[in-house]
């Protein structure tokens, strides 16, 4: 069809949609001006409508709290059960709590107080000794009428190659060659190992329930202290300068329970556990003597006690890590072998015997003496592996705050890992505005994700907080999340 015969057709259709353009306009008050007239016809004017404000922005507070209530319809955290809170040491106060008495599975967090406990007992420039010595003369050609003696004293540290320690390979050849800078070319006596107290990092007290037989830099265990005359004790008020050839025993008296020290002794057997001879170490040695034509024609022997007083002479002596560097490696990468041995380090040094309950009951003794809240806390293991574990929030935080008025507080917070940082926290809040303000040990197990530590708001203020998920649905990335979410607004609080 042409376009003249649509046109009447189009221009009618024009002329109703223009009328029914100004009817709507008519309406709806619009002042319109027809065409052509020139005259203008208003509606009433509509009286004044006050404006719609933007909603109030929530406060941080608000905010944690909003994420906290939505928590009961998220996927991830619906099912679990889990406790939150974020404090205030400086006002001993709750700022943002959920849950926060709930006693919880906290996973590695328990190295907190495994470390902290040693921290305490031993100082964080403590080190553990490992020394060789020889008894008897050597000849004109070489030969040692003696014993070799390497003598360790519990080192966690040793041979592992971890947190700065040398490996066992290179610590034998050291020791062998030490022995051949001696001019010691065959060993007449036997490779001796035993375990001591080394005096070049004082402490306190010996281990308890053990007599300790002194020589001129350690002390070795003579027997048990069942045995003990309380006649024969000398109160200890400093320890006595060394005199060579005269036997000094010291020991706690478990009739005083003080360090006291005698002169006779009739030696004995042990029951308290003591550390590990390194005796590993020793065989190393031998075959490396072998090796650089030393003759060695004798076994390694582990000796658990010593009373003979023979003298000694020092060939070499190592030295490990000190106690911050071994417990900054063991919280940054959570080093759960590291935390066991720290763990019997405490049960040796504060209860006496190098062993897994001694260590358990050592830790809950100092926890108990500095104030930790025990009611709910079930304390398993050094490294928080066992699922068995207890712990409130509350108790985690208050404890954490605690610890900022303690005088080694600056060597436990350097132990932490930083968000987004180092550690085991490098790889959370890593494009977060958290990043570099949050330090804090991280836990995990199947099911489980655990946080605890220190967080540094804008306005400086420093908090602490923990937060456990227990039984949680879905990843650990899933986990984490939740937790940044949970922790980014406490920054500005």
């Amino acid at each position: 069809m042409s376009f003249r015969i649509l046109a009447p057709y189009i221009y009618k259709s024009l002329l109703i949609s223009s009328l029914s353009f100004i009817n709507f306009g008519y309406s709806q008050g619009m002042s319109l001006q027809l065409p052509g007239k020139g005259v203008e016809t208003s509606a009433e004017k509509p009286k004044d409508v006050p404006p719609v404000l933007p909603p109030k922005p929530l406060s941080p507070y608000d905010v944690m709290m909003e994420r906290i209530t939505k928590s009961a319809s998220d996927p991830v955290l619906k099912s679990a059960n889990w406790g939150f809170v974020v404090y205030d040491p400086q006002k001993n106060k709750i700022v943002v709590n959920y849950n926060e008495n709930s006693p919880l599975v906290p996973a590695s967090t328990t190295k907190i107080l495994t470390t902290e406990t040693a921290l305490q007992e031993l100082g964080a420039g403590y080190k553990w000794v490992t020394q060789m010595d020889y008894s008897g003369e050597i000849a004109a050609d070489g030969t040692l009428n003696g014993e070799l003696y390497i003598i360790g004293s519990g080192d966690p540290s040793l041979g592992t190659g971890k947190a700065g320690a040398s490996g066992y390979a290179a610590l034998a050849g050291q020791f062998a060659n030490a022995v051949a800078t001696a001019g010691i070319k065959k060993i007449n006596g036997k490779i001796v190992v035993q375990t001591a107290v080394f005096k070049d990092y004082p402490i306190a007290e010996l281990p308890k329930e053990t007599v300790w037989m002194e020589y001129k830099n350690y002390f070795l265990p003579s027997g048990n202290t069942s045995n003990t005359i309380p006649s024969k004790e000398k109160l200890l008020t400093k320890f006595l300068k060394f005199s060579p050839g005269v036997k000094r025993y010291y020991y706690v008296s478990p009739h005083t329970d003080k360090m006291v020290y005698t002169e006779e002794f009739p030696g004995g057997n042990l029951t308290a556990t003591m550390p590990g001879a390194p005796e590993y170490l020793a065989k190393l040695v031998r075959t490396e003597l072998s090796k650089k034509g030393i003759a060695v024609p004798n076994s390694v022997e582990t000796r658990l006690v010593e009373n003979t007083g023979i003298a000694r002479t020092s060939l070499f002596k190592y030295s490990s890590p000190s106690l911050h560097e071994i417990m900054t490696y063991t919280n940054l990468r959570s080093d759960n072998a590291f935390a066991e041995a720290i763990l019997k380090v405490n049960g040796y040094f504060i209860k006496g015997s190098y062993n897994l309950e001694k260590g358990r009951l050592a830790v809950m003794e100092h926890l108990k003496n500095n104030g930790f809240d025990t009611t709910s806390l079930v304390y398993v293991d050094g490294s928080g592996l066992s699922r068995s574990h207890k712990i409130t929030p509350l108790s985690q935080a208050k404890y954490l705050g605690k610890l900022m008025k303690e005088k080694y507080y600056k060597d436990f917070f350097e132990t932490l890992p930083t968000a987004g940082e180092s550690g085991t926290l490098k790889n959370m809040f890593k494009s977060s505005p958290a990043k570099g303000r949050i330090f804090a040990k991280t836990g995990t197990l199947n099911g489980v994700k655990t946080l605890a530590g220190y967080i540094k708001t804008y306005s400086g203020k420093m908090y602490t907080f923990s937060v456990l998920f227990n039984n949680y649905k879905g990843s650990v990335d899933q986990a984490k999340t939740k937790i940044e979410q949970l922790l980014e607004p406490a920054l500005e609080l």
